[in-house]
């Protein structure tokens, strides 16, 4: 007879494993914005607690999240995606830096149409505060004013002459300001205004934008320019009264007992008192 064909006769080598939701093992932190977004606090993320030598703060830095940029101010188009990168975990907190932008895939598409040319533009900057970006821009040419004619192709050395104007102005503005001052340009689409108004002597444009933005490269890390950037750093006011040397001693002390351990030895400052003398002890 098969193994398989007579139950009672055959025992099963393992037992059934119990199943365990596995979001029962992780805990969730809230995602916080740089201050030059308006919305600062975006939501929850879920980690797994630190277990051994993973520790669940180091596993979190470095994750990418990609937020809809509606989402993060009060006044703006949905079309922009927003990639933030962990930087610095703080309790349950989750400190995030600018890493990168997109436009919607409908967004893209409904910019492409007929009877015009589509003209592309990237180039790699390092800014004022040493991050490496990679900017790319997209335009659109249109008929002028009054045009009979039904279609607006440009030349070739029209097209190569704008591209040549796109990287020279991108990389200007990106290179004069650090990281927070050039997605402070990104956002209200200065650079693709500023474009538009260079190129206007060579061809008219249209819908030009800086469609991607992707850093590349990030300058060594600093916790005191993160907390700047967040609003915490220097220029912020302190959170509370600095806690004396005593009362430190005396919150361990508690935390000790209630955890039924030995509490430690506790150092109380004293005035010193003056030396006394027979008349005293009299």
């Amino acid at each position: 007879m098969a193994k398989g064909g007579n139950k009672k006769n055959f025992n099963k080598k393992g037992a059934k494993k119990k199943y365990v939701d596995p979001f029962t093992k992780k805990d969730w932190y809230d995602i916080r914005a740089p201050a030059m977004f308006d919305i600062r606090t975006l939501g929850k993320t879920p980690i797994s607690r630190t277990q051994g030598t993973k520790i669940a703060s180091e596993e979190m830095k470095g994750r990418v999240f990609e937020i809809n940029l509606a989402d993060m101010m009060k006044e703006n188009d949905g079309f922009r995606k927003i990639k933030l990168i962990c930087e610095e975990v703080q309790g349950f907190s989750v400190l995030t830096n600018f890493y990168g932008m997109d436009f919607t895939r409908d967004k893209k598409a409904s910019l492409i149409k007929k009877w015009q040319t589509l003209i592309e533009a990237n180039v790699d900057v390092k800014t004022a505060d040493g991050y490496t970006v990679r900017m790319f821009c997209i335009a659109f040419t249109t008929r002028n004013q009054n045009q009979i004619k039904k279609t607006a192709y440009a030349q070739s050395a029209q097209v190569r002459s704008i591209r040549r104007k796109m990287v020279e102005i991108m990389s200007a503005e990106a290179s004069k300001c650090d990281l927070k001052e050039l997605v402070q340009k990104l956002l209200p689409e200065a650079i693709g205004k500023e474009i538009s108004k260079a190129t206007s002597g060579i061809f008219p444009l249209r819908d030009v934008f800086i469609r991607k933005v992707k850093v590349l490269k990030q300058p060594k890390f600093d916790l005191a320019k993160l907390m700047e950037l967040h609003g915490e750093g220097k220029g912020a006011k302190s959170g509370g009264a600095k806690v004396a040397r005593a009362e430190e001693g005396v919150v361990e002390a508690v935390a000790a007992l209630a955890a039924g351990t030995e509490p430690p030895a506790i150092l109380f400052e004293t005035t010193p008192q003056p030396p006394m003398t027979k008349s005293d002890a009299t």
